[in-house]
């Protein structure tokens, strides 16, 4: 019978966000050659390199603790090649096969994927690429919908404000941490209304189960933790997920890690972290940011920051100029 997923593979409690970022202080970042690895390869490291060249020479053996990224969409962006869509699914596969047996018995795997677009015609890319994890014996256990508030307007769709993280595990045993990334509940004063528990606080006392909706907002104009990239990961995205998902002194690994928010999120809890990218200036910026991380300057929003209220800002009043004026006049779409 499987244990309460709340039970299963629980080697310590969840890390104190009051400590998170102190025990690595001492540690630096090394950006490694692609034609060589060391014996010994150091706990936070960076590949300027492609996946699948990196992943053919790191041992043959199940190393890492968690696998979160977000590959590239096949939408043209600055840094991927666009490809005929079934040549895309075909890399993704190499890529996602090479992973697996280095991934261990008790490991996850997170793939956060948008949409493919041609011609105005939308391919969600999760509904591709479940199947593929199907396959291979992996078990999905949540689908979870990250939803943000900022992007481009359309003119002939309704706008898209979400993606999808697909979270696999390799086994039913697995880390599952959630004590670790409980919010606050919408009312914590609420008591039982009847049963044996009639009277008594019906809510957790340290927060509720975050569930499979995630409001965290894109890295966009004036974010505290925009770069160059064009698509960035935030911070708390990837922390949440491995608050979660694994315990402390474990791996993470990113195989398209951009520069280097996965690597971030580790260094600020105590997780080692590996990760490669083919852009050598995303990985200068990683670089940097993973070391500031260590040495606790790290400047993210976490996880668990409370969402802006827009309605408090003096820009949400709507301006008297506006009243009469035509959509068509205004150049908006």
């Amino acid at each position: 019978m499987k244990k309460k997923i709340e039970e299963i593979h629980r080697k310590t409690p969840g890390p104190d966000k009051n400590l998170a970022g102190t025990a690595h202080s001492r540690d630096q970042v090394v950006v490694l050659s692609q034609r060589t690895l060391p014996k010994a390869i150091p706990s936070y490291a960076l590949w300027n390199t492609d996946a699948l060249k990196l992943l053919g020479k790191l041992p043959k053996k199940p190393l890492f603790d968690l696998v979160v990224t977000s590959p590239p969409y096949n939408i043209g962006k600055s840094y991927e090649k666009r490809q005929p869509f079934d040549e895309y699914l075909k890399w993704q596969i190499s890529v996602i096969d090479a992973i697996l047996p280095k991934l261990k018995e008790t490991g996850s795997i997170c793939w956060q994927v948008g949409n493919y677009i041609e011609n105005g015609s939308i391919e969600p890319l999760d509904f591709h690429l479940h199947p593929i994890f199907r396959e291979r014996g992996l078990t999905l256990r949540n689908r979870l919908i990250w939803r943000f508030g900022h992007g481009l307007h359309c003119k002939k769709r309704f706008s898209g404000r979400y993606e999808v993280i697909l979270w696999y595990t390799k086994s039913d045993e697995y880390a599952f941490n959630l004590d670790a990334v409980r919010i606050p509940c919408k009312y914590p004063g609420k008591r039982s209304y009847k049963g044996p528990n009639m009277g008594r606080f019906s809510s957790n006392p340290n927060g509720k189960n975050p569930e499979d909706v995630w409001d965290i907002p894109n890295v966009k104009g004036n974010h505290r933790e925009k770069t160059s990239h064009p698509c960035q990961f935030p911070v708390g995205l990837v922390e949440r997920l491995l608050l979660a998902l694994t315990d402390e002194d474990q791996l993470l690994f990113d195989p398209f890690c951009g520069v280097g928010s996965a690597g971030v999120a580790a260094a600020v809890h105590r997780r080692h972290f590996w990760g490669c990218d083919i852009i050598k200036e995303y990985i200068d910026i990683a670089e940097t940011r993973i070391n500031d991380a260590l040495a606790n300057k790290s400047n993210h929003r976490p996880h668990d920051e409370p969402i802006y209220d827009y309605r408090k800002s003096p820009l949400s009043i709507r301006p008297t100029a506006l009243h009469n004026l035509k959509t068509e006049d205004s150049g908006i779409d």
